[in-house]
């Protein structure tokens, strides 16, 4: 598990998918400090580590990204650290857009696709 502050290449993320799902790298990002904790079998361990550095829960989102795919299939809005009726998310993936809209321009900030 790490906590990516800088940018993270494809290769290193492929490298990440290869040694632990095949095709998936688990992650969960901090919308609010703007970086991202990947690289573990369960999304509530990435967010555990988050929380332990600093982060607020309602800051942390968990997604899933898949390397080989390029576009909109690059980041999969589901995890179950994101059901949450407290901030109206009543699903695993991200029901608010705004919300999805800062995950993506983090994603974009600290992954060089």
């Amino acid at each position: 598990m790490k906590i990516i502050t800088v940018t993270i290449t494809a290769d290193e993320l492929n490298e990440m998918a290869c040694a632990m799902f095949g095709d998936m790298v688990k992650a969960v990002v901090d919308v609010g400090r703007e970086v991202i904790a990947l690289d573990a079998e369960l999304h509530s361990d990435l967010e555990t580590l988050l929380l332990q550095d600093g982060s607020k829960q309602s800051d942390l989102w968990g997604v899933n990204f898949y390397p080989a795919i390029h576009g909109d299939g690059f980041i999969e809005f589901d995890s179950m650290i994101n059901m949450r009726p407290s901030q109206n998310n009543r699903s695993r993936g991200v029901d608010d857009e705004s919300i999805r809209n800062r995950i993506i321009e983090t994603v974009h900030k600290r992954v060089a696709r």
